[in-house]
């Protein structure tokens, strides 16, 4: 990171002030429905805000292509995330309100998902040719996913048994992981402007069971006709594409700018080889994109030794495949999770405490993309976080090595609305709740060459 002129410890101090007044009065919301705000620990721990301040590869490669043109030096960088969410899913159902004796008494139950950890690694490499306006990247990282995994609870109506043995889905047991690889190139066209470009290559795995957006079988129970859905697991990794574009203006050393437009990200369709409860071969599938997102950002470095940045993005959830729709069909089939686009904000700080020891603060927040009316059909897609924090440090062991640690803690959120059947739509007097909390430690190296 460039640095400023000399400043004295009152306007690092005014500079701090500010950064705690922004966070403050910002009503925090984080994660970008299912993709992360940031990758890496040293982009994470900036709250993801980099589209105007390029201090490492991974976080310049994966929001803006034309800042990776304003890094200080060739750089090769590692990071591996340990992401820890945790999930709990709360319904109640009156008696009688599904039909007379159905259910004979009132029912409500609180249960927790047994949902592991998940592995986030992340690459970037940047590289200028010496005197030339070229730079040359490469990215990959995990850029998003969801996952949950819920036990048979007899007390929870949601997570009861399935047809013919209750009335429940459960056990329920999702998982959406996505990786992306990102040849990227940036060109300086003056001293202060640069804008650049990258080819977005995915490969994603997505497994449900049940499949809820699958036909269903009717099997007979002895409350009537219900449905019975096949599992969603036997299915492989499907590739993915888009692009992304930016521009860079960094027209002094108090001040820069950046902007970026990733696109929607096409998928082929998740298709599976299962059978239905009656042992006959079925072929679910279901097509989920990745949504579009516009960013602008701006950085200031106008105190010594501080860099604060500020990102805004707007992330299109409502036009793509797997989203814009939602609601069983006539044939008892979930057309989709019908997220709401969302606007977000990235904030983050960085301050050199010493020429080799750097702290850094980050804090994100976004819309909630899912209603509450829309509970029910997002239980195994708790992408609902609202409020972020991280902290992080690096350390340069030498002047070409780098070492970094973030903590960043995903504060507490929930969505609540109706339980909903196949059929027959929303039982009154129901209640499911989806709530969400998650843990993420970051390590990582850089080599600058």
């Amino acid at each position: 990171m460039r640095t400023s002129k000399a400043g004295d410890s009152p306007r690092i101090l005014i500079g701090l002030g500010l950064i705690v007044a922004m966070l403050c009065s910002t009503p925090a919301r984080a994660q970008f429905g299912l993709q992360l705000s940031g990758v890496g620990p040293i982009n994470r721990s900036m709250g993801g805000a980099s589209t105007a301040a390029p201090i490492d590869a991974a976080g310049a490669l994966y929001w803006n292509p034309a800042a990776i043109t304003d890094l200080p030096s060739n750089e090769m960088e590692f990071g591996l995330g340990f992401f820890i969410p945790r999930t709990t899913l709360t319904s109640s159902l009156p008696a009688n309100s599904i039909q007379s004796g159905v259910p004979a008494t009132n029912m409500a139950g609180h249960t927790g998902g047994n949902n592991g950890t998940f592995l986030l690694p992340s690459f970037g490499l940047v590289y200028t040719p010496e005197n030339s306006p070229w730079t040359l990247g490469l990215g990959l990282y995990e850029i998003g996913g969801f996952g949950v995994n819920y036990p048979v609870d007899p007390r929870n109506p949601v997570l009861n048994a399935r047809s013919p043995y209750g009335i429940g889905v459960g056990p329920l047991y999702t998982q959406l992981q996505v990786l992306q690889l990102a040849p990227t190139l940036g060109v300086k066209l003056t001293d202060t402007l640069a804008i650049g470009a990258a080819v977005d290559i995915d490969t994603g795995s997505l497994m449900i069971d049940p499949a809820l957006f699958s036909n269903p079988s009717l099997v007979q129970t002895p409350i009537g006709p219900a449905p019975s859905y096949p599992s969603a697991t036997n299915g492989r990794y499907r590739v993915g594409a888009g692009f992304h574009v930016g521009i860079y203006w960094n027209p002094n050393d108090t001040w820069s700018f950046g902007a970026s437009y990733k696109s929607q990200q096409w998928f082929e369709k998740y298709t599976y080889n299962e059978i239905n409860i009656s042992g006959q071969g079925v072929s679910p599938q279901f097509h989920l994109d990745l949504p579009m997102f516009v960013s602008v950002g701006a950085a200031y470095k106008g105190i010594d030794r501080l860099l604060i940045a500020a990102d805004f993005r707007f992330v299109d959830y409502r036009d793509i495949s797997g989203f814009r729709s939602t609601g069983f069909n006539q044939r008892g089939a979930l057309e989709g999770l019908g997220w709401q686009n969302l606007f977000g904000l990235s904030l983050g700080a960085q301050y050199l405490l010493t020429d080799a020891l750097s702290v850094r603060a980050g804090y994100t927040f976004a819309l909630n993309p899912v209603g509450g009316a829309d509970t029910m059909y997002n239980l195994g897609s708790p992408t609902i976080i609202q409020h972020s924090l991280a902290l992080g440090a690096s350390y340069n062991v030498t002047q070409r090595f780098k070492v970094s640690v973030t903590y960043a803690h995903d504060f507490q959120s929930s969505t609540e609305g109706p339980i909903i059947l196949p059929f027959s739509g929303p039982v009154h007097g129901s209640s499911v709740k989806n709530t969400a909390t998650a843990d993420t430690v970051l390590i990582g190296a850089t080599v600058s060459f």
